[in-house]
């Protein structure tokens, strides 16, 4: 057996820490426990990906997790959905005019269902893409407003316990990343 380290180093990234992990949930007959923990193998090992939406302002609204494999196209619903902001005197949902994604959510059944929503996307089309064939126009001026949740991401960062990712399910790691949004709120109100 391994003797544990007591310092804090980030060690619930390590590969063999996650295969024991997945080895453990299987013996407990739970064949999800890979699925419980939104690790994926990609390019850089094992990861996990953060899908953040954020006000014009920068401040967080929602977020959720995949695995480091999935591609992003597959939580835009789920993450939109996720999210609903009340206006201040009725109770009517405060809903996007436009959305900017970056090119992993260029589709065109993401442009069909946006516009359904009744939001604009300002997504742009990737290299071999014929720019001409989308229906939607491309703005390049609400796009460079995109920086917003890039920055969001940097502070994001800041926050040590998000960034190492200590907890070992994805429920507790998203509780993390909740916080950090609490504490955010918290400050702006101070202010």
């Amino acid at each position: 057996m391994r003797k544990r380290s007591t310092k804090s180093c980030g060690a619930s990234m390590e590969p063999t820490f996650v295969r024991l992990a997945v080895r453990r949930g299987l013996k407990k007959g739970r064949s999800d426990a890979a699925s419980d923990e939104a690790l994926g193998r990609s390019r850089g090992g094992f990861s996990t990906k953060l899908h953040l939406l954020c006000d014009s302002q920068g401040n967080p609204l929602h977020a959720c997790l995949s695995p480091g494999q999935r591609h992003e196209s597959q939580f835009l619903e789920e993450l939109l959905d996720g999210c609903e902001v009340c206006g201040d005197e009725r109770d009517e949902a405060i809903w996007p005019v436009f959305l900017a994604g970056d090119k992993g959510y260029r589709a065109d059944w993401i442009d069909e269902y946006l516009i359904e929503e009744g939001i604009l996307p300002v997504i742009p089309s990737k290299e071999d893409e014929d720019r001409s064939a989308r229906f939607v126009e491309f703005d390049r001026e609400k796009y460079r407003r995109r920086n917003i949740i890039e920055r969001l991401i940097g502070w994001l960062k800041e926050c040590r316990r998000v960034q190492t990712r200590f907890e070992k399910l994805a429920t507790n790691f998203l509780g993390m990343v909740k916080m950090a949004f609490i504490q955010r709120y918290l400050k702006l109100m101070t202010y």
